[in-house]
C-alpha cells in the first residue's frame, strides 16, 4: 500500500500547536508518524482509500477566518493528488465528524445529505462509504482519520466503527508523542533564567549561519555584549535581583530586535550574543547602539521581587560595553569554517573588552579583518 505524504512545511504548520516560532526553528519531520497511523487504521478496517486531515491550529482560533482540514497522509486511487490540499473544516463528512467530535459512519454516501462529492470528480474515484473518527489530544479535536469503501464487504458497519474508534486512541497517543517530543526539543534550545536561546542552540546556528552566508553571499553579523556593573546588583540586592535584570534585559532585547531575524542567547552570566543573518556591519551596529541606549535609558526591577520586598527602579546603574563584528568584514576566509565561526566569536568578544577599556557603556565595531 502506498501512502502519498505532504509536504514538510505543511505538515509542520498543521502539527504545531502553538505559534510560530524564530526563523531557525527545527523542522521535525513527521512523516513516519503519518505513514504508521494509516497503514494501522487500514490494519484495522481495510479500505480502497484513506486519509489523515489535520486543521490548522492558527485559524482555528480566528474568528473571521475559515478553518481549514489539510490532506497530510492519503492512499488509494487518485490520493497523490490530495496530499497538501484542504478543504473548510466544515464540509462534507470529515467537516461534520471534526465540527461534531463524534465518530460518522454513512454506509450509502449516495443517500447522505453530508456527503462532499466534488473530491470524488476532482480525482476520478466513487465513494460508496465512508468511515470517519475524531483525532482528539488533551481533550481537543485536530483532525480527523478518513476510510472510504470497506474492502471484502459492500459498506462498512458499527463493528468497523468500534475498531476504528479503538485504534483514534492510539493515534493521539502517537501524535501526542511527536508533540511532546517537539516541545522537549524546543526546550532544550532555551536558556531557563530569561527564555532567550541558550549557548549550545546558538553554536548551532552560528555554524549554519556561516554556511549559508558563504554559500549565499551574504554577509553575517554578531554582536557581544555584557551588563556593565552587573555584580553590583548581585552585591547589594541579592541574586533574586540579579535575575530578575538579567530578564528584564532579555525583554528589552526582544523588543528591540522585534521583526528581525535575529537569533538572541544567553552566552553565559550576564554575557548575551545576538546572530544576525543577511546582516551588514552598519545596520547591526545601528541595532547594537539602540540596544546600548534603551538598557542605559531603562529603570530596572520596577515590580516588586515578592510580596514582602518593595520595587528597586534601579536606574542609572545597569549599562552595557557592546561589541559588533562581521563574518565579511571581519574574519579571513578559509576553508576551515570552524575556525572561521571561532574567528568571527574573537571578533566580537574582542571589540566588547575594548569597549570596557574605553569606558563602558558603548558600542566598539571590531576593526579590520584582525583574525
Amino acid at each position: 500500500m502506498k501512502i502519498n505524504i505532504s509536504n514538510k512545511s505543511i505538515i509542520t504548520k498543521a502539527i504545531l500547536r502553538h505559534k510560530k516560532g524564530r526563523d531557525y526553528s527545527h523542522e521535525i519531520d513527521l512523516s513516519a508518524v503519518l505513514k504508521e497511523i494509516l497503514s494501522r487504521a487500514n490494519e484495522f478496517v481495510p479500505s480502497e482509500s484513506g486519509s489523515i486531515l489535520l486543521d490548522d491550529p492558527i485559524l482555528k482560533w480566528s474568528p473571521s477566518k475559515e478553518g481549514r482540514l489539510y490532506f497530510l497522509a492519503c492512499f488509494g486511487e487518485g490520493s497523490d493528488s490530495l496530499v497538501g490540499t484542504y478543504l473548510p473544516d466544515n464540509v462534507g463528512i470529515v467537516g461534520e465528524t471534526y465540527q461534531s467530535c463524534k465518530p460518522y459512519l454513512s454506509k450509502n454516501v449516495k443517500k447522505d445529505k453530508k456527503f462532499f462529492s466534488k473530491i470524488d470528480d476532482q480525482i476520478q474515484f466513487v465513494t460508496k462509504s465512508i468511515l470517519a473518527i475524531p483525532i482528539e489530544i488533551e481533550g481537543a479535536v485536530i483532525g480527523v482519520i478518513e476510510l472510504i469503501n470497506r474492502k471484502g464487504r459492500p459498506n462498512f458497519d458499527q463493528r468497523d466503527l468500534s475498531l476504528l474508534e479503538i485504534f483514534a486512541r492510539y493515534t493521539s497517543t502517537l501524535i501526542q508523542n511527536a508533540l511532546d517530543a517537539r516541545r522537549f526539543e524546543e526546550l532544550s534550545k532555551i536558556d531557563d533564567l530569561t527564555g532567550l536561546y541558550n549557548d549550545r542552540f546558538f553554536y548551532e546556528m552560528l555554524s549554519k549561519g556561516v554556511e549559508r552566508g558563504l554559500k549565499d553571499d551574504k554577509d553575517i553579523t554578531l554582536i557581544f555584549f555584557d551588563l556593565d556593573r552587573f555584580k553590583e546588583v548581585n552585591d547589594m540586592h541579592g541574586h533574586l535581583s540579579g535575575s530578575r535584570v538579567l530578564k528584564e534585559v532579555a525583554i528589552l532585547m526582544t523588543e528591540v530586535f522585534l521583526g528581525s531575524n535575529a537569533v538572541m542567547a544567553r552566552y553565559g552570566g550576564d554575557e548575551y550574543v545576538i546572530l544576525l543573518p543577511d546582516t551588514n556591519l552598519k545596520k547591526a551596529s545601528a541595532y547594537a547602539e539602540e540596544l546600548r541606549k534603551r538598557i542605559a535609558d531603562s529603570s530596572f526591577l520596577k515590580e516588586p521581587i515578592s510580596a514582602t520586598e518593595p520595587a528597586l527602579n534601579i536606574s542609572g546603574v545597569i549599562t552595557c560595553s557592546v561589541g559588533v563584528a562581521s563574518l565579511f568584514e571581519n574574519v579571513q576566509k578559509s576553508k576551515n569554517l570552524r575556525s572561521m565561526e571561532e574567528n568571527l566569536i574573537k571578533a566580537a568578544d574582542g571589540a566588547m573588552y575594548t569597549a570596557k577599556d574605553h569606558g563602558k557603556n558603548r558600542v566598539v565595531v571590531a576593526n579590520g579583518k584582525n583574525f
